[in-house]
C-alpha cells in the first residue's frame, strides 16, 4: 500500500495541477501515451487485415503500452531511490504521479461550461461542453449542455481522479502509469465502431475491469458528499444508484452518474447523438430533464466535497500506516 505517495500526489495536484509552462515545454504524459497508441493504430489497424488478426494486434498494442508504461515508472522509481533518500524520494515520485490525476483540470473544464452558458449564451456553452464530451453538441439546448457537463463530471471523477489514485495506492508508480495507459487506449481505440471493434477490443475490456473498483468508490464519495451538502439528497443518490447504476451501457459509468442524478434530482444519460447517429440509452434517475447552469454548479460542489472526502480518507490511511 502506497498511502504516503498517494497523499503527496493528491496534495501536489490539488495545489498546482499540471503547470501550463511545463505543458508547453514537454507536453503531458497522457499525450505521450496517446502518440504511441496512434502509431500502433496506423501501423497495425489496417483494413486489409482480418478481424481476428486486428484483434490480436490490438492485444499486442495493449501489452506494449503496459510494458512501456510499467518500465518507465519503474525506472523513475529506481532513479529517485538511487539519487535521493527518505522523504525526498517519495516527494519526487508523488510529483510525477500527480501529473496523472485530473481533479483540477476536470473542475476547470466543467466550470468553463457553466460560465460560458451563464455569461455568453448557448453557442458558447456548446463549444465549451464539446471539449469534454464525445457526443454531438451542435443541437443541444441549455438542458442538454448542462446534462452533458454533469455526466462528464461524474464519469471523469471516477476514471480521471478516483481510479488512478486507487491504482497508485495499490501498486505505486507502475500502477498509476499502467492504469493511464489502459484508460487512454480505451478512450482512443475502445469504440464499438467498424474501425475499432476488433483492434480496440482488449483495451475496452481491460478498461472495464480496472475501473470497476473506482466506479463503486466514486459513487460512495458522491453519496457522502450529498449528505454533507444542503440542497442535495443522499437518499435520492442511494436509491438511484441501487436501481439504475447497472442500466447504463457502461458497467462503470452508471455508478457515479446515478449518484449525481439522484442527489441533484435529475435524469442523466438517455438518448443522445454520436456522429449523427442516435444512441437510445436508458435514463439514469427519475428527476428533471431540464437541467440548468445552477445544476452544473451544484454538481461541482458535490464533486469538490467528494474529492475532499477522498483526500481525508487517504490522509487517515497514510497516518495509520505511519503508526504501524
Amino acid at each position: 500500500m502506497f498511502a504516503e505517495l498517494a497523499l503527496i500526489a493528491l496534495a501536489i495536484e490539488a495545489a498546482f495541477g499540471f503547470p501550463d509552462v511545463l505543458y508547453r515545454r514537454i507536453g503531458h504524459p497522457v499525450g505521450w501515451i496517446g502518440a504511441l497508441i496512434a502509431w500502433c493504430d496506423r501501423a497495425w489497424n489496417r483494413r486489409e487485415f482480418s478481424f481476428e488478426r486486428r484483434r490480436m494486434l490490438g492485444v499486442g498494442t495493449l501489452l506494449s503500452l503496459l510494458a512501456v508504461s510499467g518500465f518507465s515508472a519503474t525506472v523513475i522509481f529506481l532513479l529517485a531511490h538511487h539519487f535521493l533518500a527518505g522523504f525526498a524520494t517519495t516527494f519526487v515520485c508523488g510529483a510525477v504521479a500527480s501529473t496523472l490525476l485530473a481533479q483540477r483540470s476536470l473542475d476547470a473544464h466543467v466550470l468553463a461550461v457553466a460560465d460560458a452558458l451563464e455569461q455568453q449564451g448557448i453557442e458558447a456553452g456548446r463549444r465549451a461542453v464539446s471539449m469534454i464530451v464525445g457526443r454531438d453538441t451542435a443541437a443541444l439546448d441549455e438542458a442538454g449542455v448542462s446534462r452533458a457537463a454533469i455526466e462528464s463530471l461524474a464519469e471523469n471523477f471516477s476514471d480521471g481522479v478516483v481510479a488512478p489514485l486507487f491504482w497508485l495506492l495499490v501498486a505505486g508508480l507502475p500502477g498509476i502509469f499502467s492504469y493511464k495507459a489502459i484508460n487512454t487506449a480505451d478512450s482512443m481505440i475502445g469504440h464499438k465502431s467498424d474501425r475499432y471493434l476488433a483492434f480496440g477490443w482488449a483495451s475496452a475490456r481491460v478498461d472495464d475491469l480496472v475501473n470497476l473498483p473506482a466506479s463503486r468508490l466514486s459513487a460512495l464519495w458522491l453519496v457522502l458528499a450529498a449528505a454533507a451538502l444542503p440542497g442535495l439528497s443522499p437518499r435520492g443518490a442511494i436509491a438511484v444508484v441501487w436501481r439504475d447504476a447497472s442500466r447504463h451501457r457502461s458497467p462503470n459509468a452508471g455508478w457515479p452518474e446515478a449518484a449525481m442524478a439522484g442527489a441533484l434530482g435529475l435524469r442523466l444519460a438517455g438518448p443522445r447523438a454520436y456522429d449523427g447517429a442516435m444512441i437510445d440509452d436508458h435514463w439514469i434517475g427519475d428527476g428533471r430533464e431540464a437541467a440548468s447552469v445552477r445544476d452544473i454548479r451544484l454538481a461541482l460542489r458535490q464533486y469538490r466535497v467528494a474529492y475532499a472526502i477522498q483526500f481525508v480518507c487517504v490522509a487517515a490511511l497514510a497516518a495509520a500506516m505511519a503508526l504501524l
